[in-house]
């Protein structure tokens, strides 16, 4: 996209008057009325005011960038403005704005001010532009600035086609958006850098979408790499090659991944109408119908995790206050009340945004609704999570049935039509027959976890702390930690948590322990992250042990495997509960023997650690063996 098809001349003021933010954008928006690319100025500058109370679009160094996605807007347009004197715009950095650049767009623009924004903002960092525009004169020279700019930006991509430099982009997330979304990120760079490849890679961690790729890094990829376990922005991919895999390939084979990314030997993606509004069975290679039914999945349990961490260790400090100062203690109920409410939540959101992640919005109410209706019916953990595949793919099946109903009623559908129908469908669905039938199978289950001997509790504990250390966070971990937030959620007891938590920090903890204890096993950067798994395993972030399971999966992760379940069948010998369903060795303290938890952790810990750092070679022989590898 050209910035000057919006840029137009008769929509520049190359002498600005206003001296005030206010009457520097009434001047701005009366120049877009009087040229007719806005149809109102009421309802324009209202928009534009709106966006300014979010936060200064001054950007700092003299350049203010105000724009609004509006009904009043009859076309996409860009007003450039310049000020001699400089205007109090309460810029970011607290100086005058010089340079304005005010985006219009139509409401159905397709995002166009974000696009127009993200450009105009790659060339604005270019401090010569800027200058330039500074000292213009006339809409001309402005024009020809950004002529200039676009076309030394295509002479700098046509250079790197030349010299063969293959560019690919990435999206990389996991369900909790810990440790796997940022080792993949990492594990891609390394390997690109390698491998003579450029990439850029956008993380969806905890804390949102960062380094968000651009429309044009999009458009100038040879392909793109997905290595997510939980839903991701698709759309925005249509028509290139795209490899999709799950977040553990971007680890363990990033090399496989950019070389079908940057050759394009990969299916090219087709979005359709919008992407998630209809499922297909097909699958990318490498993925399969499972990879699509564990990413539903995951979507919902790392929307319910922080209602699952917060609520949970809330409830266990209030258990604590209980055991200190009684049940009528004011901090008990208050700390009791608050950690309990999160958790009504739980079921519901797991359900609503299974259904989301296969049906987009319209799938979130049928799939929360649901979700409560399985709560009420005793359904528990596992109505709900039927609840939510059923609620995605009924609403899928509503939208194939009204996709072809007059354009006069298109607009009832998303706030009539579908929920409507969805919440019927579905609640009648889990009224009488997945909340009863279920229900059934929960009450079962929980007498038979009720009824179990020692032995037989033993032997779940070890299976539950074993399957932590499986894939350390994929999703046999994740089922192992699903089961027992089940388990907790229907009956409040942490037994199962017990073994879970100990499953979960004994990989690397044990690794930390091993390379200290061996240290001719390891290279000297596996010592270095070695120390940084004591946090990580206290923490009970099993991630940390990734990085080396890659490296040797049979030996890390084989008698990580074995610790791990002498560890959980230990806490249910020993009676051990932790009334928490997160937080490590920092709510240990407000379970049931939690000394015994700490020896349960110690001696799975210390086996894993001695059998790992036995059966690995040393280093100088490894390096020996390829050294003669390499010279047959």
């Amino acid at each position: 996209m050209k910035i000057n098809d919006v840029l137009k001349k008769d929509l520049m003021i190359m002498d600005l008057k206003a001296r005030t933010k206010e009457s520097a954008i009434d001047e701005m928006v009366k120049r877009l009325v009087d040229e007719g690319a806005v149809s109102d100025f009421d309802t324009f500058k209202e928009g534009i005011m709106a966006r300014e109370a979010q936060t200064s679009t001054g950007l700092g160094d003299g350049i203010a960038m105000p724009h609004s996605k509006n009904k009043a807007v009859k076309e996409p347009a860009v007003l450039f403005a310049k000020s001699s004197s400089g205007v109090n715009y309460n810029a970011l950095d607290g100086q005058p704005v010089e340079i304005f650049f005010m985006i219009a767009a139509p409401e159905g623009g397709n995002d166009l001010h974000l696009e127009v924004l993200a450009s105009l903002s790659r060339r604005l960092v270019d401090a010569d532009v800027v200058q330039a525009l500074k000292t213009t004169q006339t809409p001309e020279d402005v024009q020809t600035i950004f002529d200039e700019s676009q076309e030394e930006e295509k002479v700098t991509e046509a250079q790197a086609h030349e010299e063969g430099k293959k560019f690919v982009v990435a999206v990389t997330a996991c369900p909790t958006g810990i440790a796997h979304t940022y080792m993949a990120e990492d594990s891609l760079k390394k390997k690109a850098a390698e491998m003579g490849v450029e990439i850029r890679v956008e993380t969806n961690g905890t804390d949102g979408a960062k380094n968000k790729l651009t429309e044009e890094e999009i458009r100038r990829a040879d392909g793109v790499i997905v290595a997510a376990d939980k839903k991701v922005d698709m759309a925005r991919f249509n028509g290139k090659p795209l490899v999709q895999r799950p977040v553990s390939d971007g680890i363990k084979k990033a090399e496989e991944l950019i070389t079908k990314a940057s050759t394009g030997n990969a299916p090219v993606f087709d979005s359709g109408e919008s992407y998630s509004s209809e499922r297909s069975s097909e699958t990318d290679e490498g993925g399969s119908v499972w990879q699509s039914v564990y990413k539903d999945l995951m979507n919902g349990i790392s929307h319910m995790l922080p209602f699952v961490v917060g609520g949970g260790i809330l409830l266990a400090v209030s258990f604590l206050f209980e055991s200190l100062l009684g049940s009528d203690s004011v901090f008990f109920t208050s700390l009791n009340s608050i950690g309990g409410s999160a958790f009504q939540f739980l079921i519901p959101i797991l359900a609503g945004y299974i259904a989301y992640s296969i049906a987009d919005r319209p799938g979130l109410l049928p799939g929360m609704a649901g979700g409560l209706l399985a709560v009420n019916s005793n359904a528990g953990f596992l109505g709900g999570l039927v609840a939510g595949f059923v609620a995605g793919y009924v609403m899928n099946w509503i939208k194939k049935m009204l996709r072809n109903v007059p354009k006069t009623f298109e607009g009832l559908k998303a706030i009539l039509l579908y929920p409507v129908l969805g919440l019927l469908v579905v609640g009648l669905l889990m009224f009488f027959l997945i909340g009863p039938f279920f229900a059934v199978i929960n009450n079962a289950m929980l007498d038979f976890l009720n009824n179990l001997g020692t032995g037989n509790a033993v032997v779940l504990g070890a299976v539950l702390g074993g399957m932590m250390a499986v894939d350390m966070g994929g999703p046999v971990n994740k089922a192992a930690y699903a089961f027992s937030i089940g388990i907790f959620t229907d009956t409040g007891e942490g037994a199962l948590m017990a073994a879970v938590m100990v499953g979960g920090m004994i990989p690397p903890l044990a690794i930390a322990i091993s390379t200290v204890l061996f240290k001719s096993k390891f290279t000297d950067l596996e010592r270095q992250s070695g120390l940084s798994n004591f946090v990580l395993g206290a923490s009970f972030i099993t991630e940390g042990a990734i990085p080396f399971a890659a490296a040797d999966p049979l030996r890390v992760i084989g008698s990580s495997i074995l610790g791990a379940a002498v560890g959980g069948g230990l806490t249910q010998l020993w009676n051990v509960s932790i009334p928490a369903p997160h937080g490590g060795l920092f709510v240990v303290g407000i379970g049931e023997n939690p000394l015994l938890f700490i020896v349960a952790l110690l001696i799975g810990s210390i086996i894993t650690a001695v059998v790992m750092g036995l059966w690995k070679p040393r280093v100088e022989d490894t390096q020996k063996n390829v050294t003669a590898s390499d010279m047959n």
